[in-house]
């Protein structure tokens, strides 16, 4: 596995470890050349790619889009998206364990076309399967701390709870939620969905999140490389600001430089 680390605070997923804390997708960039100097800008730890949305864009699909992921060197990590179904998703991910060679699977179980909000009757009977399958099972779900707590039930060693409904680019929109969560559940959480901006990673990785997965925030800025390093620089400023104890928040001010003793110009 390429993109591992030795450092000691890596992104440890199921028992792998990854030296980046970003994860990019591969889809709607505007040309092949522009997907690929933004994965080597940002140097996430894997790459999304479905078998079932390839195909749009002539640079998403076919040999030569298959011969660009394998010349990233990046770990990809295949996911069922446009999967309506257990039975669909379940169907996909096999599929894609044989065309990438991985036991990796992003999980997707797709209830409402329009939100593309989760499924979140189906997600957990599919999670179910494919972990008993030997997949290492990635689920984007909602941020329902009951249906989150099912997924690592059921064998899910990582949950990827949305932000926002995919690709509106709004942010963090239930922050309760998110950090109820994080304080819930001890098993790696990646943000996955919904990011629009540097700000909104660095936000989500201050409060504890392990990650973030993204892909049109970067495929659509006007500038993809520099977006895609702007977030890989602040999904490591959100890291680094959490290690390092942020201060809590007061009512009142407190001054910055103490008082000892009477002013100098005061005294005779």
């Amino acid at each position: 596995m390429h993109n591992t680390s030795s450092t000691d605070d890596a992104l440890v997923l199921y028992g792998q470890r990854f030296s980046s804390r970003l994860l990019l997708g591969t889809a709607r960039y505007p040309s092949p050349a522009a997907l690929k100097a933004a994965v080597e800008r940002a140097r996430p730890a894997m790459v999304t790619a479905s078998l079932r949305r390839q195909g749009s864009n002539p640079a998403e699909s076919g040999q030569g889009f298959w011969e660009l992921l394998s010349s990233l060197n990046v770990p990809v990590l295949p996911n069922t998206a446009n999967c309506h179904s257990v039975q669909e998703a379940i169907t996909t991910a096999h599929m894609a364990r044989e065309v990438f060679n991985t036991p990796w699977i992003k999980l997707e179980v797709i209830g409402d076309d329009y939100t593309l909000q989760p499924d979140t009757l189906n997600l957990v009977v599919a999670a179910e399967t494919l972990v008993r399958e030997g997949f290492y099972v990635l689920p984007y779900t909602t941020y329902d701390l009951v249906l989150c707590k099912r997924l690592v039930d059921v064998g899910c060693q990582a949950v990827m709870p949305w932000a926002a409904p995919i690709g509106t680019g709004r942010g963090p929109m239930n922050p309760y939620a998110l950090q109820v969560l994080r304080e819930r559940l001890d098993v790696p959480l990646l943000v996955d969905a919904g990011l629009g901006l540097p700000s909104h990673a660095c936000q989500v990785m201050e409060w504890g999140y392990d990650g973030v997965l993204l892909n049109t925030a970067v495929a659509l800025a006007q500038d993809p490389v520099a977006m895609a390093g702007a977030f890989a620089d602040a999904v490591q400023a959100g890291r680094a600001a959490r290690l390092a104890g942020a201060i809590e928040p007061q009512q009142a001010a407190q001054p910055s430089t103490p008082l000892m003793g009477t002013p100098f110009w005061h005294q005779a």
